[in-house]
């Protein structure tokens, strides 16, 4: 059977942070996933998500500079100190919240200079991984993401190779990959070998499944297909309370 995550910085934000948690348990989930957690201490966090007997699935890194900096920046020349300083961050944060997977961002970048620094970036985080600790990267849309370095699911796969690591796999979303292939279900198809988390959204605008152009039944049946036993996180924008739209989950 498949299984639903909430992720909390889409789902549930008409409350304050810490209340989402509540909110998502009250809805049935038992997993969560927080993009970036750390402008509250780990141990809050925590605390919400022993309270509600939720896991902490995923979170992204590097951490973001809160001066005005890069959210991600993975494939950014010049800044790999910085890197392997934030990184150590974030896997203190997973660590404390028991999270398997960190999401690292390429961030915006281009080029043959910017490949090779976001392969070595993922050599280091990978070999500096706690044990268990599962990274990912993602294909992001040039849409919703002007500039992002890993802008296609090709791309994706050339570095996974590349880096060559165990605990490197691809992070799916059913929103980037209709967006950037313009068929979901397909692209699933072609990558689902490397997939070790799926998000899901619906195209064009991040709404609700069902809401929009991707075939969601086919998909998940493509995904249960595949054998893959990882978590679904809901990452989309409500049209509305988050209640309202959680209807897709109807006899699944």
């Amino acid at each position: 059977m498949l299984k639903f995550a909430a992720n909390l910085t889409h789902l549930f934000a008409e409350l304050p942070y810490l209340d989402r948690f509540d909110a998502a348990a009250e809805a049935g989930f038992k997993a969560v996933e927080v993009l970036f957690p750390y402008e509250v201490a780990a141990q809050e966090t925590l605390s919400a998500l022993t309270r509600n007997g939720l896991g902490m699935v995923l979170i992204n890194a590097p951490p973001p500079n809160y001066t005005g900096g890069p959210r991600g920046f993975a494939a950014m020349c010049g800044l790999e100190d910085r890197f392997r300083y934030d990184m150590r961050r974030a896997f203190r944060y997973a660590e404390v919240l028991g999270v398997n997977i960190v999401h690292v961002m390429a961030g915006v970048a281009e080029g043959a200079d910017a490949r090779a620094v976001f392969v070595e970036n993922l050599k280091y985080a990978a070999d500096a991984a706690p044990a268990g600790l599962m990274l990912t990267i993602e294909p992001l849309n040039p849409v919703a993401q002007p500039g992002y370095f890993l802008n296609s699911f090709d791309l994706a796969v050339d570095v996974i190779a590349a880096v060559d690591a165990p605990n490197l796999a691809l992070q799916f979303d059913s929103y980037h990959a209709q967006t950037i292939t313009g068929d979901a279900v397909a692209c699933y198809n072609a990558v689902a070998p490397f997939v070790r988390h799926i998000q899901i959204g619906d195209a064009p605008d991040r709404t609700a499944p069902g809401s929009g152009v991707v075939e969601f039944d086919a998909l998940f049946q493509a995904i249960e297909a595949s054998g893959y036993e990882g978590w679904i996180s809901a990452e989309y924008d409500p049209r509305g309370k988050t209640e309202d739209s959680l209807v897709w989950r109807r006899g699944l």
